[in-house]
């Protein structure tokens, strides 16, 4: 079945046949996780039974149940499986600079701990849906200006190559009847609300957002570096749709290169003076890091993604409009 329109309740998806109603979210506290819940409890009809999980306690939407677990401690892990789940949307990990820094954290918690979640399906009554972010950071070396979607994978940060064994794991567990995988390599998701964290690729949001608030921002790469961004409505879009894709559609290659919208950084600074005034885009202070250069510029910045546009995955239009919904978005929530 194809998924409805945005509004259209989750009780809506059918996997093959089988009705979908208790939904699991790793890294529920997370951005995206937060987003996604909220999607899914306030949509029309009957709401799923939804549970986030996350290494830390935090407060989930109302009417979903929260809890606090490792991935890698079994017996809490076991216990939080408790009672099934129909479909997985696995959020939980390290970002890119931080997993880069702390070689060990960003093994345990992006491989060891997809390993264990996974491996824990093995004890599941059914195969459950699974969806799993990854990240062009898979790639690296010499691209061609628009990676095709069939471009063999090399990365060149530890994050990427974490991303990179997840994306066969996914494969193989699927193809062996444990999961029904679908790996989504997101773009940069822009613009993220709150402030900087530790990911690479977190001034992409910050040289809009904070000059936004009146507030300076850094940033730490050329202005000709290509990107390649998914706005956060998109994203969540995304991970809907992947949850309602048929098996059948997907068939043994289960990682999908999203549609996303090029850019280079100095164009989405112009975009902002655009969109908000020159004054605004001055507060943009010009100051490479190395450090972050080198990882960005590891990244594709365009892509065909043939496949996930024939699966119905859609990408945005213009760099303006990605700035306007953040805007309006801010003004929401304010």
């Amino acid at each position: 079945m194809k998924p409805g329109p945005t509004g259209a309740g989750p009780d809506s998806f059918d996997f093959g046949g089988v009705h979908v109603s208790r939904i699991l979210i790793t890294g529920g506290a997370g951005f995206l996780g937060r987003r996604l819940a909220r999607r899914l409890m306030s949509a029309g009809g009957s709401a799923p039974s939804l549970t986030l999980w996350d290494h830390l306690p935090f407060e989930g939407p109302h009417g979903a149940k929260v809890v606090v677990v490792d991935l890698l401690d079994d017996a809490n892990r076991s216990a939080a499986l408790t009672g099934g789940v129909d479909a997985i949307v696995h959020l939980a990990a390290v970002v890119s600079a931080q997993a880069e820094a702390d070689f060990d954290l960003g093994m345990r918690v992006n491989l060891d701990g997809t390993r264990a979640l996974l491996e824990a399906c093995r004890n599941l009554d059914k195969p459950p849906v699974f969806v799993m972010t990854s990240s062009v950071a898979v790639f690296g070396g010499d691209l061609p200006a628009k990676v095709p979607d069939n471009w063999a994978v090399r990365p060149a940060s530890s994050y990427g190559t974490e991303k990179a064994i997840v994306e066969l794991l996914v494969n193989e567990y699927s193809r062996r009847g444990v999961i029904d995988g679908r790996l989504l390599r997101l773009p940069t998701v822009v613009v993220r609300p709150g402030r900087p964290n530790q990911a690479a690729s977190s001034f992409a949001s910050s040289i809009i957002r904070e000059p936004l608030a009146g507030e300076g921002a850094v940033c730490p790469v050329d202005p000709a570096t290509p990107m390649w961004l998914m706005s956060p409505d998109r994203a969540i879009d995304a991970l809907v749709h992947a949850l309602a894709l048929e098996a059948g559609e997907l068939g043994l290659d289960r990682v999908i290169s999203l549609p996303g919208l090029s850019v280079t950084v100095a164009e989405m600074v112009a975009a902002l003076q655009r969109v908000a005034g020159k004054s605004v885009a001055e507060l943009i202070d010009w100051t490479p890091d190395p450090a972050i250069a080198a990882i960005v510029q590891t990244w594709p910045g365009h892509f065909e993604a043939v496949r996930a546009k024939a699966l119905g995955f859609g990408a945005d239009t213009s760099m303006d409009e990605m700035i306007e919904q953040h805007i309006r978005d801010r003004e929401e929530h304010q």
